[in-house]
């Protein structure tokens, strides 16, 4: 028993040497926050949102200046698990893809220490100098180095015909590897008595312990390896036919292995809930007793992303010929996702804003797509297109005055070092690169 409290021990001194190696200084430029409240969408960027009819209540909000917006922020890379590990982590963590996380797994290197990056090799052009792991996401920690995003991406999220080129960013700009630190802004939270919580839609009542994605009634823990169902409830069901409306690569902190072994007081699997149940978002939002941090994630039929076999309102935009996803506008679009989309939001912003907490103290709401449709070729792609990676955010208060556009340069990682700046948090991970803005016209500033 001592042995094994002083090997924790060990554990415990290591990872906060690692901590304070991969932070800097406290940014300034935004007035302390209470709460703050994030709303993650999918795959559409700036043009395909904005004057959309299909969206009236979010362009409404923006029209009548009752929320900020950010005309030049962009979205780092893709696939979407790389931009949630960005938003809420300041990295990637040597991961540019949406697999699976390796849930408890004890025996593998965490890629941003092994060096090799978890990714996909769609169109075969895999750099040679680059390492490759195609399996499932090993538990993220330690210290270490991340990978590399180069301005365009020709061989990760590339399946020929259909992704020749993808812009990551806005087709110019490029994020070197980085020193980082494996952890996120949960775990900066909580070491400074503060808290978070991840409101996904649709996870099931049991809890996202082992959990790649669900339909709030069955899981993946319901089937076999073969996607035969092994329970009661999916007895002569495959998983084929479950729309997969939670997915964890929308959960980012469920990769991080602090949070899958509970390593610290209010910063484990329990943080993460769904939005019904007597912990969830709703009934939370009711009581007003919500996190600091509250990340929330609607289903995938709810945040636009879609699925292959949801119904009208769910299922994957159209598309147009020649084999590329769309135009980069609002052509080729499902109008019922977008309206689907769009109502979510309504609802989510609105139960906000009725709940005791909103009043108290001050609090934001960012609303914020994790990156655009794969539409944004680059210049030198065979289709070349406009928009790039430039996404839609906004941000409202309940103290500051709203209606503020800006063209400021903002990413992801200016979204982390605000919700820092806010909370009284170092910066984390390139968070405290060069360049790096704080939001401080959009969250209201000292």
């Amino acid at each position: 028993m001592m042995k094994k409290a002083a090997s924790l021990f060990l554990l415990a001194a290591g990872l906060a040497g690692g901590i304070s190696a991969q932070e800097k200084e406290h940014p300034k430029g935004v007035r302390e926050l209470d709460h703050v409240f994030v709303i993650v969408m999918e795959n559409h960027g700036y043009q395909q949102v904005i004057g959309n009819p299909n969206e009236p209540y979010l362009n409404s909000l923006i029209a009548s200046g009752k929320v900020n917006l950010a005309t030049n922020y962009f979205a780092i890379g893709h696939p979407s698990l790389t931009n949630y590990l960005e938003i809420v982590g300041g990295s990637n963590f040597g991961v540019r893809s949406d697999n699976d996380p390796g849930w408890h797994n004890k025996s593998c290197t965490p890629n941003l220490v092994s060096g090799t990056v978890n990714a996909d090799n769609f169109g075969n052009n895999k750099p040679a100098n680059i390492t490759l792991d195609t399996g499932n996401v090993c538990p993220i920690a330690g210290t270490g180095m991340d990978a590399l995003t180069e301005a365009v991406d020709n061989w990760n999220e590339v399946t020929p015909p259909t992704f020749n080129f993808l812009a990551n960013i806005d087709g110019t700009k490029s994020v070197s590897a980085g020193h980082t630190a494996g952890i996120s802004i949960a775990d900066q939270l909580v070491r400074a008595g503060l808290s978070w919580k991840s409101y996904q839609e649709n996870l099931p009542l049991s809890g996202a312990d082992g959990v790649n994605y669900s339909n709030g009634t069955v899981s993946n823990l319901d089937f076999d390896s073969k996607g035969n169902g092994n329970s009661s409830s999916t007895a002569g069901v495959t998983a084929s036919g479950v729309v997969k409306a939670y997915a964890a690569k929308h959960n980012p902190f469920v990769y991080f292995q602090s949070v899958q072994e509970g390593w610290g007081h209010n910063n484990s699997l329990r943080n993460v809930v769904g939005f019904d149940g007597s912990r969830g978002l709703y009934a939370d939002l009711a009581t007003g007793d919500v996190p600091s941090l509250a990340f929330i994630a609607p289903s995938q039929c709810d945040d636009q992303h879609g699925r292959g076999n949801g119904d009208a309102f769910c299922a994957f935009d159209f598309g147009l010929p020649p084999s590329d996803l769309t135009s980069g506008t609002t052509a080729g679009l499902n109008p019922g996702l977008m309206l689907q989309g769009d109502v979510t939001i309504e609802r989510l912003v609105k139960s906000i804003k009725a709940s005791p907490a909103w009043r108290d103290g001050h609090n934001a709401i960012v609303i914020v797509w994790d990156e655009n449709d794969y539409s944004g070729l680059a210049a030198n792609a065979p289709f070349p297109r406009k928009n790039q990676n430039n996404v839609v955010l906004t941000v409202e208060t309940n103290r500051d005055a709203t209606g503020v556009t800006s063209n400021n340069y903002y990413n992801s990682f200016s979204l982390l070092k605000s919700l820092e700046a806010g909370f009284g948090l170092p910066c984390l991970n390139h968070a405290c690169d060069p360049g790096v803005a704080v939001m401080s016209d959009l969250f209201g500033s000292h």
